[in-house]
């Protein structure tokens, strides 16, 4: 495939801000899409059809598992979820770039089939201050609280498993910080070739 944009996978711990970032940088950049993931619960109220969710019955998700459509699919609770292969490879044929938020586990699959993506992984400045975000309103009680922790202590452990780190203690810096990453992405050698191949050509006729 002789794809212009490049596939991003950004992970985070719950609490750490991926989803306000993310969002920040799509106002901020038009050249980024956001996959929207595959599942089969149900839509609820608010929610609209490939917008939040592509809803699908369970009998066509296990259709597209089997004709290889996912590029990371899982099973959470009594649902699955799953990101389209075709959707991402046909926007990054258009040039875009894609965003998939996906967890660690999904990275993993993404990372096998494929391996040139590029993977962040988004930190909060401190345990004290990812406490701080869980709490919230302060209405959820300890239990619920320490066991966000805890879930989030086990997803930082993953980690060294990505090529970017960014930490998000001041959010303008750490936008500034992602949009860096995916700048110097489209700025490499082989990426300008393909982008600017008839400028190229001009420049070097003479």
């Amino acid at each position: 495939m002789n794809q212009l944009g490049t596939l991003y996978v950004i992970s985070a711990p719950s609490g750490a801000g991926k989803t306000s970032l993310v969002k920040a940088l799509l106002e901020q950049d038009k050249q980024i899409r956001v996959s929207v993931s595959h599942t089969t619960r149900s839509i609820r109220p608010g929610e609209a059809d490939g917008q939040d969710y592509n809803f699908v019955s369970l009998e066509n998700f296990n259709t597209m598992i089997g004709q290889n459509l996912f590029l990371e699919h899982a099973d959470v609770f009594t649902n699955k979820y799953g990101t389209s292969r075709p959707w991402v490879e046909e926007q990054l044929e258009q040039g875009m770039d894609v965003i998939l938020e996906i967890d660690w586990q999904g990275a993993q699959q993404v990372r096998q089939q494929m391996p040139d993506c590029i993977s962040l992984f988004i930190l909060p400045p401190s345990t004290e201050e990812l406490r701080k975000r869980l709490t919230g309103r302060g209405t959820d009680s300890d239990e619920v609280i320490n066991h966000r922790m805890s879930e989030s202590m086990s997803e930082m452990s993953h980690y060294p498993e990505f090529q970017y780190l960014v930490f998000n203690d001041d959010f303008d810096t750490a936008l500034n910080d992602l949009q860096t990453v995916f700048s110097a992405r489209r700025l490499e050698l082989s990426r300008q070739q393909l982008k600017q191949a008839q400028i190229l050509v001009e420049l070097l006729s003479e």
